[in-house]
């Protein structure tokens, strides 16, 4: 292969995974599916479980860690957390782990992982970069900010996976309780579409190629409104009426924005 593959099993509140395809094989990103959901849509792209390297993990909660127990049952490859990630789990307190300190940059598989700090509700919540064969994969998920940090790493990848999980006006007027909005809107929850697309103006460079919107939230967001917002901050061109994906040509360049899905596998190339 002559570049890095970002392949999204799944992104959203009911589980997220996926998969960066590199010169040694598949390193997995989470594993919030169970482990059938995870075999059908990996079989959907194309991929096998048996090409699997390592996994990583971002943070603790549900949705990104559920299927990791049953995974690691049939699977003999390292995993990786933060340092106590997993240690608050008691349920996946048989796993073994090998922990990292945020900063820190891996080497596995072939490809040079770097690690920094996310801002959420949990232990020690991370991010990651991706980079081989000259190319790079950023991944920002299930932050309510991004530090100095966190931006000096994400920025200038080609494929750039950004959180963009709720508009803020309809998670207002939505269902949710008071508290719960409360806690989506801090600095220790989610990057609104706003949030997202004021990041993405420092983050996204010539070298760009794709910007995906990550963990769109099903109650307080449409995909079409992340594509709108990030088109409106990076001068952009919508595809169609809809939103459902946008285009920005700058010269011989071409940057394309699209949505992730909970349940519509994707390969990024």
């Amino acid at each position: 292969m002559s570049r890095l593959h970002l392949h999204i099993l799944g992104s959203g509140s009911k589980g997220n995974c996926a998969l960066i395809e590199g010169p040694q094989g598949l390193i997995m990103v989470d594993d919030g599916l169970s482990r059938r959901e995870t075999l059908k849509r990996m079989a959907e792209l194309g991929l096998s479980a048996d090409n699997v390297s390592a996994l990583f993990v971002t943070h603790e909660h549900s949705d990104h860690i559920k299927g990791l127990d049953v995974w690691c049952k049939h699977w003999r490859g390292p995993l990786f957390a933060s340092r106590n990630t997993l240690a608050s789990k008691e349920s996946l307190a048989h796993v073994p782990v090998e922990e990292f300190d945020p900063g820190d940059v891996l080497e596995i598989a072939g490809v040079r992982i770097q690690t920094y700090s996310t801002s959420h509700d949990v232990i020690n919540p991370v991010g990651y970069r991706f980079d081989a064969l000259g190319d790079s994969i950023g991944f920002a998920t299930d932050t309510g900010e991004l530090s100095s940090h966190a931006i000096d790493t994400l920025k200038d990848c080609r494929v750039l996976a950004l959180e963009s999980n709720h508009d803020v006006a309809m998670l207002r007027q939505g269902d949710y309780p008071r508290f719960l909005q409360e806690r989506i809107l801090s600095a220790k929850g989610h990057l609104s579409n706003d949030q997202a697309a004021n990041a993405a103006r420092e983050l996204v460079t010539v070298r760009t190629e794709q910007l995906i919107a990550m963990h769109i939230s099903q109650d307080n967001n449409r995909p079409s409104l992340t594509v709108k917002s990030y088109a409106r901050a990076l001068d952009a061109t919508l595809d169609d009426e809809l939103g459902s994906t946008a285009t920005r040509h700058s010269g011989s360049q071409q940057l394309t924005i699209c949505p992730a899905g909970q349940y519509r596998p994707m390969t990024i190339q």
